[in-house]
Order: structure tokens, then C-alpha cells, then sequence
């Protein structure tokens, strides 16, 4: 479901003409019930939409849909005591898929190194850990708040509302189920037009900057810092722009059908600290991690909250993907948190310096996070912080990695990146909105012309379509 493929569009609009066609030519016999086409309709388009990435990722996504499901229409019949005792065992059914096709090979060959061939291949299915954690969710907040089980078909919008089913937001029960429940096809021209505004951007972010940083990243030296340095600022640059653009690509696609969906994304280039940082990057994820691990561990007013933080970071590092460096990834920003929670409370520092050293810390970390292999992992980390390997010739040696016409492309994308986020940081200070001023008419009418123009030529799949 790559939003930046014409064919995402194609079978979207072949897909919405048909039902649409089929709504106005049954309307008379419909009658009250066009609401249950309507949901049916929507269900049924986002299931082909999942068909057309695979059939494995349909049929695990309907397994982990159908376990939830069921496992809370039987554990609702018992009585609130066996309900906990139960929801222990639902967990990890929900989780038993995401177990083996994202964690099953590195656990038992990587770090238990038993040679079990056939877990060597297996793919991932696109989306799993986004709508498993959405299910873990559901089934938490059912029972905790004692909730009554929707309707299949709610559910099943609920569950598979295509646009943000496999790559998030990671929706809350409370946020858009009674939106699910209420959905009808309409035609509203403000919600279309404000979600049109979304998409646009979202695709600028894309397929203008996303997709064309990511030719520059080579990552392959690890001994010229200043190569490891440009890896790591095109790296989290093209992280950001591809994730936040599929974010407000969802939440565009979302408006225009009259849902409304979280901003999953509040310019996180702009954080002053690394706690602002993690306020504003992928913000589904950030809170369910907070409601459902942190909080419950005790949250920062337990004696352990040091170890608590450490641990939910850990835990987020490896819900990225299977290996070392997302679990030393997460350490770095667990560590670091604890760090600028002790710290701040006693100094504060100027914003442009607070600036300075969040991305210091977050594009620093991108490392541990693109990087697989621990030896160099290790070896760029060395280089890194070795002050001798910061010489001139090493600067030399990046500056003649590519022709001169390369490196000024290279340079104006890097130019526009920034002009885009000074953007943000203007709409944040002005209008206390991250992307306030991108969204502006006059400002999308730029984009959509800088996006015809300068669109990447090679199309990459969304990024995180593989976490």
C-alpha cells in the first residue's frame, strides 16, 4: 500500500468508482440499510488494498484481526477475575505472528546460533507490528475500561481502516472506533479539501525529499567521520520526510473520508530536548508506549523510574527490528533521556544550544539504527569519536565522493530539507501548529510543482513498511 505508487491510486479510485456506482444504484433498495454497505464497502476496499501488497500480508492480518476478535468475545463471557487471568493468554496469541516472522530468526539463529535454515528467508508481512500493537490495544482497553464488544463489521473498520492500517497511526479504541461506527460515504468539500492539503505536503515530504536523499546515503565508510556524519544527516533526514510523509499522506486520505486520524508527527526537527523530541516523533507510538509499558511499570514516580524509562526505550528499539543496533539504538535514547531528566531539572540552557545538541544526539544515534552489522557499527562509532580523524584530508575525500554536478544537487536538496524545516519552526512559533504555513494554498500550489519536477525518478517502498 505504497501511497507513492500510481498503482495505490489506480485501484483506490477503480475501487471507490465501483462501490460508489454500486451505492448509487442499489440506494433505493437500501434504504436504512445504507449504513452497513457503507461499512461493508469501506471493509471489503481495504482488504483488496492489503491483497494488492500480498496475500500473506491479508491473510496475517485478518489472523491477528480474527484472534483479537474472538479471544474477547470468549473472554467477555467470564467473570472479571478469570477476564485479567485470560487477557494474558490473548497477548501473546496476538503477538505470536509478529513473534515469528520479525523475531523468530534472530533469536534463535543470531543470538542462540542454532542454524534453523528455514527462518533464514521468511518475510516480513508489511504493517504487522503497526496493527498488532493497534490490537494488543484494543483488547487492553476493552477489558480495562470494561468496554462492550462493537460489531464485527465496526471492528473490522476499526481494524482495517486502509489508510493507516500498515504503517500507523497506531489509533486508540476511544479515537477511532465511534468514528468507525458512524462512518457513511459523504461528500464533504471542506473535509476534502483539507485532507487534499495534507496529502500534498505528505507526498512533497515523499517523493520530492525523501526519496531523493535517500541516493545519497552509501554508509559504507567507517573511517572518515565526515562520510559517517553526511550518512547519518541523510539518513535521519530521509527517515523523517519518508515516515512523516506516509503519515500525512494517512491522514490527508483519512479527512477525505470524513475520519480523523492522530498527527503522528509534530516536527520533531525543532525539539529544544530530547524529551520534546520524543513528544513529537511518532507520536502514536511514543503514547502507547507510555499508557501500555511505562506507566503500568510504575511510570516516573516509581523509585525505578530510571530503569522503567531505560527499558521502555530498549523495548522500542526492538519493536523497530530484530538485531543489535535497534537495541542499542534504544539504549542510546534511554540513557540519554535519563540524562536530560537529571540535567534539566537543575540547568537549562539556551534554545539554539538545546537545539544543537538534540540533533546532535538523535542524528548520532540514526547509526546504531541504519547500521546492522555490530563490527562496523563499533568501527564507526570509534571513528566518531576519535578527534584525530577529523582531518582535512578526510573532508577532501568526501568532497571528491561525487562529480561536481552531484554534489550540488545533493546540496540544494539538502537546502530545500532546510528551508522546509525552518518552515515548520516558523509555524510552530506563529501559529503553534507544526506545518501551519506548508499548508497554506499558495504554499501547496509550490509543492505540488516542486514535487512534478523534481520527484525522484527511482520510487522506494515507505521506509517503515519494514518494521
Amino acid at each position: 500500500m505504497n501511497f507513492a505508487e500510481s498503482r495505490f491510486w489506480i485501484v483506490l479510485g477503480s475501487g471507490l468508482g465501483f462501490v460508489l456506482g454500486l451505492r448509487l444504484l442499489l440506494g433505493p433498495w437500501l434504504h436504512s440499510r445504507i449504513g452497513v454497505y457503507d461499512k461493508i464497502a469501506l471493509t471489503v476496499l481495504g482488504l483488496v488494498l492489503l491483497l494488492a501488497v500480498s496475500w500473506l500480508t491479508l491473510l496475517i492480518f485478518l489472523a491477528v484481526a480474527v484472534i483479537t476478535y474472538w479471544g474477547l468475545q470468549w473472554i467477555l463471557r467470564l467473570d472479571l477475575g478469570h477476564q485479567r487471568r485470560c487477557l494474558v493468554l490473548l497477548i501473546p496469541l496476538q503477538l505470536l505472528p509478529l513473534f515469528y516472522y520479525k523475531y523468530a530468526n534472530f533469536i534463535f539463529n543470531d543470538v542462540a546460533d542454532l542454524g534453523i535454515v528455514m527462518l533464514r528467508d521468511v518475510g516480513i508481512p508489511v504493517g504487522i507490528s503497526f496493527y498488532t500493537f493497534q490490537k494488543v490495544a484494543f483488547a487492553v482497553d476493552t477489558l480495562g475500561f470494561r468496554k462492550p464488544l462493537p460489531k464485527f463489521l465496526d471492528y473490522l473498520c476499526f481494524a482495517g481502516f486502509f489508510p493507516q492500517v500498515v504503517a500507523g497511526p497506531i489509533e486508540r479504541r476511544e479515537m477511532l472506533l465511534p468514528q468507525m461506527e458512524n462512518f457513511a460515504f459523504r461528500w464533504r468539500p471542506d473535509a476534502i479539501n483539507a485532507g487534499m492539503g495534507w496529502i500534498v505536503l505528505g507526498l512533497f515530504f515523499k517523493c520530492c525529499l525523501g526519496d531523493n536523499l535517500a541516493g545519497y546515503f552509501i554508509g559504507t565508510s567507517t573511517t572518515n567521520p565526515f562520510s559517517i556524519w553526511l550518512d547519518n544527516l541523510t539518513f535521519g533526514l530521509r527517515l523523517y520526510y519518508d515516515f512523516a510523509g506516509y503519515s500525512l499522506v494517512a491522514l490527508g486520505l483519512g479527512r477525505c473520508f470524513g475520519i480523523t486520524l492522530t498527527l503522528n508527527f509534530l516536527s520533531p526537527y525543532c525539539s529544544t530536548s530530547l524529551i520534546e523530541f520524543w513528544r513529537r516523533w511518532h507520536v502514536s507510538l511514543s503514547q502507547w508506549f507510555r499508557d501500555y509499558l511505562y506507566i503500568p511499570l510504575g511510570g516516573g514516580r516509581s523509585r525505578y523510574w530510571m530503569f522503567n524509562l531505560l527499558l521502555v526505550f530498549v523495548v522500542s528499539g526492538i519493536w523497530h527490528g530484530a538485531g543489535w543496533g535497534f537495541i542499542i539504538w534504544g539504549a542510546m535514547h534511554g540513557t540519554a533521556l535519563i540524562a536530560n531528566r537529571l540535567l534539566g531539572s537543575r540547568w537549562s540552557v539556551p534554545r539554539p544550544i538545546g537545539w544543537g545538541l538534540t540533533m546532535l544526539l538523535a542524528f548520532g544515534a540514526w547509526l546504531a539504527f541504519y547500521e546492522t552489522n555490530p563490527e562496523q557499527l563499533l568501527a564507526k562509532a570509534r571513528t566518531l569519536a576519535a578527534p584525530s580523524a577529523y582531518t582535512w584530508a578526510a573532508l577532501q575525500e568526501l568532497w571528491g565522493r561525487w562529480p561536481a554536478g552531484d554534489r550540488f544537487v545533493l546540496l540544494c536538496f539538502l537546502g530545500l530539507a532546510g528551508l522546509s524545516l525552518a518552515v515548520e519552526w516558523r509555524s510552530l512559533r506563529d501559529l503553534d501548529e507544526p506545518y501551519g504555513y506548508l499548508l497554506r494554498p499558495w504554499v501547496l500550489i509550490i509543492l505540488v510543482v516542486l514535487t512534478v519536477l523534481l520527484a525522484a525518478t527511482k520510487n522506494n517502498a515507505f521506509i517503515y513498511f519494514a518494521f
